[in-house]
């Protein structure tokens, strides 16, 4: 369970009404009563700071959170004390969709740097979806694309294709949210890029190397310049979803 208190707070000028990110975490359309319905019941809780968790596995199901601001990881931990990183979540993404059929969390939100998060108490979602039209089908669609995200790893892909896919779909990412496509900071460390690629830390930093070697990327710390984006995107284009 979190072990630090956080900070909540509600309103309509602190949520969904005012908020920049509503196009990727809700239905497009969505406005003036239904908007103000569903602003009522969320929260924003926060701040996390960097090596903080927002829910781990086994705790109680009963919300699901979008990022607001800052970024998480999602990971599991093996038998044998070998965490296994599933994902890196961006504002306007959801963490804990995966919860909802067993409902425990099945999985743990770590964040990587200072983060809030916008909590939607889910029996409260789910009695509105069934009220506001696109809602319900927003959040399918949303669970569809990570499980889609999760199958293009499990091809037979080499080294260069997995990290030009990640860094081709980070871009993506960024773009959407209104920042610059080409120039962003990595918070994820490469220890979880290579577990999250299901590649060797030393793999990836031999390829960072050699796509900066090629020009086609240029890193200083966390801080990554792609330099060429359509090279990039033809090396992972047998990845087919990028």
């Amino acid at each position: 369970m979190q072990t630090r208190p956080v900070e909540v707070t509600r309103g309509l000028r602190e949520a969904c009404m005012s908020c920049s990110l509503q196009e990727l975490c809700l239905p497009r359309g969505l406005y003036g009563q239904d908007l103000e319905r569903l602003d009522a019941l969320v929260e924003r809780q926060g701040p996390y700071h960097e090596g903080d968790h927002l829910f781990r596995i086994g705790d109680p199901f009963d919300s699901i959170y979008a990022v607001h601001a800052g970024s998480y990881k999602s990971y599991t931990v093996d038998s044998e004390g070998r965490e296994h990183v599933l994902g890196f979540h961006l504002p306007g993404e959801l963490l804990g969709l995966d919860a909802i059929y067993p409902g425990h969390h099945v999985c743990n939100a770590l964040a990587l740097d200072t983060a809030t998060v916008c909590v939607l108490p889910y029996a409260r979602l789910s009695s509105l979806a069934s009220q506001i039209s696109g809602l319900f089908t927003q959040i399918m669609r949303l669970m569809s694309k990570d499980i889609a995200d999760t199958a293009t790893l499990a091809g037979d892909f080499t080294a260069e294709e997995r990290l030009a896919a990640f860094l081709v779909g980070l871009s993506q990412r960024f773009q959407l949210r209104g920042y610059s496509p080409k120039e962003f900071n990595l918070a994820m460390s490469r220890r979880d890029i290579a577990n999250y690629l299901r590649l060797a830390t030393e793999t990836v930093s031999r390829v960072f190397a050699r796509f900066e070697k090629e020009g086609l990327i240029a890193v200083d710390r966390r801080a990554l310049h792609l330099l060429d984006l359509p090279r990039l995107r033809t090396r992972c284009e047998s990845l087919g979803s990028r």
